[in-house]
C-alpha cells in the first residue's frame, strides 16, 4: 500500500499557483513567506524579490496590465501594510492581481500573537474578495475561488490571508482534489453576449444619432477588445475619447482616436461632447471624470448609453439614459452591420485635434525663444516631446507623476498626430498612485527584454519609488528614467500658489538632487541635462548604454492646464 505523501502548507500552495499557469511572484522574501517560497522553487515559479512589498504589488499590477492575466503579489503580515498602496492602484485600473499575505498564526488569533494585523478585514474595501484560510486542506480551493473572483465580470484584485502556521503545517498531498472542479487549471473567461431584443434599441438609437461620439474605458482592454473598438470605429467614422487616468486603449497615431475627454488637457474634447447628440461610453464608468454622467459636462440634451460588460458596471452606471449589458467585444461587432457613417463629424473632430496640435506647437516655438533669451530652464511639455524623439514603433513609454504626468498625456496626443508610435503606454490609473512608474517600466522590460523601455517620472515620483531601480539591477533590466527635475512638488505647490491667500507654497521643495549620480552609484549610466536641444541625443545614449540609466532634465515649474482647473475647483469647495 502506497504511503500518501504530506507536504506543508506553502508547497499546497505553490502547486495550486503552478496550476494556474502563475508566470511570476513578485515579494520581498521573509521568515513567514519561506514555506511558499521552498514550494515555488520547486515547482520552478520565477521569484522576483524586491526592496520593499510595495514595488512587489506594482510589479504584479504591471504584469497583469500587460498580460490580461493574473500576477502574485506574496509578502508577510508587516509586508502586508506596504502593499495597501498597491491594491489602491490596482483597484483603480480593476487589475486582477492575486494579493498573498503568509499572515500570523491562526493557533492564537486574536491573542495578540506575532506581527497580527488584521489584514483581511484591511483588505476587503481594495479588492474584490479578501478571506482568510482556516484549513491547509482547503488551500487549493481558496486559490481557485480567488481566480474565478479576480477574472470573473469586472475583474479586479482579490486577497487571501494563509496564516503561517497553516503555512509550514503538513498535508496530503492531494488534500482538495478529491472534489470539484477536478481540473483546476484556468479557464475561459466567462463573457456577456447581448440579448437582441436589449441590443436593438442600443443600435437604433446610435443609428438614428448625427453627432455621437465613444468614450471608451479601461473595460475594453481587460475584455482584449481595443483592435475591435479601432476597426469598427474607423469603418463608421466614429470619434473616440479616452475615460481619463485609464491605459491607453490604442496608439495615439490611430485615426479614430482623438484625445482623453477631458475639456482642460484636450480641449478639443468640449464642442464634440457639448455638440453631441449622444455619448456612447464603452467599458466606461460614469465616476468624477465624468461628473457623474451630470451637466454641465455630459449636457441634458445628449443621450447617454453605457455598454458594460458586467453587472456590476451597469449597476454603477445607473444614471445613463440606456444600459446594456454585452463584452465590449462582442457589442463591437454587433456594430459592424450598422449601415450607417459619420464622415463629416468624423472629421470635424480631427480638424480640431490638428488645430489644438498647432496652437500647442506655436506656444512651443514662443517658449524656445524666450527660453533661449532668458536662459529659462526646459519647459516639461518640451521634455515630454524630445524623449518621444528618441523613440521608435517598437519603445515602450511610461510615465509617473503629477504635473509630469499631465503634461506627458499633451505631448503623446501631439506626437501622435504626426504619425509617431510607440508600442504601448504605461501610466497611473484613476487612483495616481506616485512611484509606481519604475515597477511598471520593469514590468514591460521583462516581457519585452529586446526593446527600450523609458519612464519619464517627476521628481517627487521618482522619490515615492525610484529606489526600486535596484531590483533593475538585480533582474538585469536596463530601463531608462527620465527625470522631470523642478525640485519639488509642483502640481502642489501650484495648486497652494493660486489658493492661499499670501499666494506662496509650503511643505513641497526639494534640493537639488542628483538622481543621476544615484543611479550611476548603483552601476548604471548617468547624464544630467539643462537645454532642451540635449535631451533626445542624452535618452538614446542611455538607452544604448545597456544598463539601467538615468537622464536628469533640469525643468521649469509650468503649471498644467489640469492642475489650474483642479485648483479653481478646490477654491469653490470641491475635489470633484
Amino acid at each position: 500500500m502506497n504511503e500518501i505523501q504530506r507536504l506543508r502548507g506553502g508547497a499546497i500552495l505553490a502547486r495550486a499557483l503552478k496550476e494556474k499557469g502563475i508566470e511570476h511572484i513578485f515579494t520581498l522574501a521573509g521568515g513567514f513567506c519561506n514555506p511558499a517560497l521552498e514550494g515555488m522553487m520547486e515547482c520552478q515559479i520565477p521569484v522576483v524579490n524586491t526592496p520593499h512589498e510595495q514595488v512587489a504589488g506594482h510589479l504584479a499590477d504591471g504584469h497583469t496590465r500587460l498580460t490580461r492575466k493574473p500576477a502574485v503579489c506574496f509578502v508577510g503580515p508587516e509586508g502586508f501594510a506596504n502593499t495597501v498602496p498597491a491594491m489602491m492602484e490596482a483597484l483603480g485600473e480593476r487589475s486582477p492581481i492575486l494579493f498573498i499575505t503568509s499572515s500570523s498564526t491562526l493557533k492564537r488569533e486574536n491573542a495578540g500573537g506575532f506581527k497580527e494585523i488584521d489584514d483581511v478585514a484591511i483588505a476587503a474595501p481594495l479588492v474584490k474578495y479578501s478571506v482568510r484560510v482556516r484549513d491547509g486542506a482547503r488551500i487549493r480551493e481558496y486559490v481557485d475561488r480567488a481566480w474565478t473572483m479576480a477574472t470573473s465580470g469586472y475583474p479586479g484584485a482579490v486577497h487571501l490571508s494563509i496564516p503561517v502556521d497553516i503555512m509550514f503545517s503538513s498535508f496530503a498531498e492531494d488534500a482538495g482534489l478529491e472534489e470539484r472542479p477536478f481540473n483546476r487549471g484556468t479557464r475561459a473567461t466567462a463573457r456577456a453576449w447581448p440579448a437582441p431584443d436589449a441590443l436593438e434599441p442600443v443600435l437604433g438609437a446610435l443609428r438614428a444619432a448625427e453627432r455621437p461620439v465613444i468614450i471608451a474605458g479601461h473595460s475594453v482592454w481587460w475584455a482584449g477588445a481595443e483592435a475591435q473598438l479601432e476597426s469598427v470605429a474607423r469603418n463608421l467614422r466614429l470619434p473616440v475619447f479616452g475615460q481619463p487616468g485609464h491605459r491607453k486603449l490604442m496608439g495615439e497615431d490611430a485615426e479614430p482616436w482623438m484625445g482623453l475627454a477631458d475639456f482642460h488637457q484636450y480641449p478639443p474634447s468640449k464642442p464634440a461632447i457639448m455638440e453631441s447628440d449622444l455619448v456612447l461610453m464603452i467599458g466606461a464608468r460614469l465616476d468624477n471624470t465624468m461628473n457623474f454622467g451630470n451637466p454641465p459636462f455630459l449636457p441634458a440634451s445628449t443621450r447617454v448609453i453605457c455598454v458594460n460588460g458586467s453587472h456590476e458596471e451597469l449597476e454603477f452606471n445607473r444614471s445613463a439614459d440606456m444600459l446594456l449589458l454585452s463584452d465590449p467585444g462582442a457589442f463591437c461587432e454587433s456594430l459592424a452591420g450598422l449601415g450607417r457613417s459619420w464622415g463629416a463629424w468624423f472629421d470635424q473632430q480631427r480638424a480640431r485635434r490638428g488645430e489644438w496640435v498647432a496652437r500647442w506647437e506655436a506656444d512651443l516655438a514662443a517658449e524656445a525663444e524666450k527660453d533661449a533669451a532668458e536662459g529659462r530652464k526646459v519647459h516639461p511639455l518640451h521634455l515630454s516631446l524630445e524623449v518621444q524623439k528618441a523613440m521608435g514603433a517598437d519603445d515602450w513609454l511610461v510615465f509617473d507623476g503629477g504635473n509630469t504626468h499631465f503634461w506627458t498625456e499633451i505631448a503623446v496626443n501631439m506626437h501622435g498626430w504626426h504619425g509617431g508610435r510607440l508600442k504601448g503606454m504605461l501610466n497611473p490609473g484613476i487612483n495616481s498612485m506616485l512611484g509606481c512608474g519604475v515597477p511598471f517600466a520593469m514590468s514591460a522590460k521583462r516581457l519585452d527584454p529586446v526593446t527600450n523601455v523609458v519612464l519619464i517620472s517627476g521628481d517627487g515620483a521618482f522619490l515615492a519609488g525610484g529606489l526600486s531601480i535596484e531590483a533593475c539591477f538585480q533582474e538585469g533590466l536596463p530601463i531608462t528614467v527620465v527625470i522631470d527635475n523642478n525640485e519639488g512638488l509642483d502640481a502642489i505647490s501650484q495648486q497652494q500658489e493660486r489658493l492661499f491667500a499670501n499666494g506662496v507654497h509650503v511643505a513641497t521643495d526639494f534640493r537639488d538632487i542628483p538622481f543621476h549620480k544615484m543611479v550611476e552609484g548603483l552601476g548604471g549610466y548617468g547624464e544630467l541635462v539643462t537645454r532642451r536641444e540635449d535631451i533626445a541625443g542624452a535618452v538614446r545614449r542611455g538607452m544604448a548604454s545597456g544598463k539601467p540609466a538615468c537622464i536628469n532634465v533640469k525643468t521649469r515649474g509650468v503649471i498644467s492646464p489640469i492642475i489650474a482647473a483642479t485648483s479653481d475647483k478646490r477654491d469653490k469647495a470641491s475635489i470633484e
